[in-house]
């Protein structure tokens, strides 16, 4: 824990912690904002003096963090280090002051927590936040459903204490905790001439048939590729939908059929007053949804109250 040792210093003018932890919270803006410029704008500093501040955090670890370019900034491999310990650092500062403020009181604290979309636990957020305001209303819940972020990743750097996520790893730095696994179903117009009927429908039936997926890097669509490539099904994806109220949407005006898990594809057909048909597909297509911890952080007090909520609600999807 080199950071923390430096951290606990003072600089070579006497400057105190608190000018380390400004600067560590500049160094994650700059990073987050990929420009020092954005950074200085968004930190409403003039640009010179936020250069001064990662020039003295640079000069302070002994190594150079970011590469500037004409894009903006990347991280040297110090830099990802020292991203990663800020983001656990400044969180411990967050919840210390949080339990100082409710000492003798209820938990208190800010907890950031990933869904993925497309998914059961996409269904869960408004349930989350109710039970969690409900048992512990000091608790600042963060909600993060983004498909083009890797929430493995955001947990290794501190940016997210957990996640509901896709697949079963092993990914170094994280823990998986399988909960369930999600069946996926077709959802079509019935003007796509699909049988309403409680047996699948096989892949070859489907064969050319107009698909609205995700992109090609969701976990949902990598499995719907795999089965139709193993089955030597053609599956012609018209559009790439990464909302899931526009895929709705476009389900019901028959602009193309959809796979989708199982949460998914009851909220398409609930939400629709046009008649859809919702049937499993053979071969099966499934994906373990996991949740998603550090193995190197401990969750503190409040993400461990939260942790048991998700763990509850997610046990409902099961019946």
């Amino acid at each position: 824990m080199r950071l923390c040792k430096h951290a606990a210093r003072a600089d070579q003018n006497g400057t105190p912690i608190l000018m380390d932890i400004r600067r560590l919270k500049s160094f994650i803006v700059i990073v987050d904002s990929g420009s020092i410029t954005r950074a200085a704008d968004l930190l409403h500093i003039a640009q010179p003096a936020l250069s001064q501040q990662l020039a003295a955090l640079e000069e302070h670890f002994g190594h150079k963090l970011l590469i500037r370019s004409q894009q903006g900034v990347s991280m040297t491999d110090a830099g990802h280090a020292v991203y990663r310990h800020a983001q656990i650092i400044l969180r411990q500062m967050e919840q210390a002051q949080a339990d100082a403020s409710a000492a003798g009181n209820s938990l208190a604290g800010r907890v950031s927590v990933g869904l993925v979309p497309f998914s059961s636990a996409a269904t869960l957020s408004v349930d989350l936040l109710a039970e969690t305001r409900k048992l512990h209303p000091g608790i600042l819940l963060h909600l993060t459903e983004s498909v083009g972020q890797t929430y493995s990743q955001m947990i290794m750097n501190g940016r997210l204490e957990m996640a509901l996520l896709h697949g079963t790893g092993p990914i170094k730095g994280v823990r998986f905790e399988p909960i369930l696994s999600e069946e996926f179903f077709l959802v079509a117009h019935r003007d796509f001439a699909i049988e309403a009927a409680a047996k699948p429908v096989p892949v070859s039936a489907l064969d050319g048939m107009p698909m609205l997926l995700p992109p090609a890097y969701n976990f949902v669509r990598r499995a719907v590729d795999t089965t139709f490539t193993r089955t030597r099904t053609n599956l012609k994806v018209v559009a790439e939908v990464e909302i899931v109220r526009t895929l709705a949407r476009a389900v019901a005006s028959g602009l193309g059929a959809t796979i989708m898990p199982r949460a998914i594809a009851d909220r398409i057909v609930s939400e629709s007053s046009e008649p859809l048909i919702c049937r499993l597909v053979s071969p099966r297509i499934e994906e373990t949804l996991s949740l998603c911890v550090s193995d190197q952080n401990p969750l503190s007090e409040p993400a461990l109250a939260v942790r048991d909520i998700l763990l509850c609600l997610t046990a409902q999807l099961k019946t």
